[in-house]
């Protein structure tokens, strides 16, 4: 788990006098609330889930006074079908259960102070909703309105599709190479936003029939058309391979379905 550089700003704190041993403690001299008063929320975005795309937990911490906040601590629980990338603060650690994450303080934090915790995650291909996450301050000291000292989140999943690629030989020339490629959507959604990429190394992208294709640096990026479930779209690319081999690599992924079979997403065939 990976950190950042920023600090979290959490606290909490009552206002104790302790007189000296043998005696009773002092009692405040008025009736005025002492303390401090911690609250945490937690949100996540998206707020629908997609299997096998990022998904980003963020924890809101303030402390509403009236006396400052003293050395809280932070705990945040994800569910096991999120897998945890990122933490944006340097002083979060791993905890001691399972996908948890926990965040002292180490500075006060004046009354009117607040703060977070942004946690980048990745939805687990088999993930199903909802997830629960949780959020959760302790300190040292009670706080008198424990009510807001948690926070909970449940997050649905969605649906997702299921995406394949195939390659294959259909001509070769010389250096010229014509490559075929389908692309399969075996549902339950319907893509809109499919995406195929190609790493052929050196190789020169001549044209291609059945999607918008552009060269890039080292691969060709070609834009799909809708895929319904069930449904498929076949292209053909030709290629100038420097050597009569041609490796290639195709990807196809969509940025807003996610996929509940990953491992079929990528193929690979090597033309000679």
């Amino acid at each position: 788990m990976a950190h950042g550089a920023a600090r979290v700003v959490a606290g909490i704190v009552s206002l104790v006098l302790v007189g000296t041993p043998g005696t009773a403690p002092t009692e405040p001299a008025d009736d005025n609330p002492m303390g401090a008063d911690l609250s945490v929320q937690m949100e996540t975005l998206p707020k629908v889930a997609q299997p096998g795309q990022p998904l980003l937990y963020r924890a809101e911490v303030r402390n509403t006074g009236p006396e400052d906040a003293v050395l809280p601590l932070l705990t945040i629980r994800l569910p096991e079908g999120v897998e945890i990338l990122r933490v944006n603060v340097a002083e979060c650690r791993p905890g001691t259960a399972v996908n948890e994450v926990v965040c002292p303080s180490e500075h006060d934090v004046v009354a009117g102070g607040a703060g977070g915790v942004t946690i980048s995650g990745l939805v687990r291909p088999g993930a199903r909703g909802p997830l629960t996450a949780t959020a959760t301050l302790s300190s040292e000291i009670v706080d008198e309105n424990e009510a807001n000292n948690s926070a909970e989140t449940l997050t649905e999943v969605g649906r997702g599709a299921d995406l394949a690629v195939r390659l294959s030989r259909m001509a070769h020339a010389g250096r010229l190479v014509t490559m075929g490629a389908v692309v399969r959507n075996r549902g339950p959604r319907a893509v809109r936003d499919a995406a195929l990429f190609f790493h052929t190394r050196r190789a020169r992208f001549l044209s291609a029939m059945g999607a918008r294709c552009r060269s890039y640096p080292g691969l060709v990026g070609c834009r799909l058309r809708a895929i319904r479930s069930g449904k498929r779209v076949s292209l053909r690319l030709a290629f100038r391979a420097q050597r009569r081999a041609l490796r290639a690599k195709a990807t196809v992924y969509s940025t807003h379905v996610g996929d509940r079979r990953p491992a079929n997403n990528m193929a690979r065939i090597n033309l000679r």
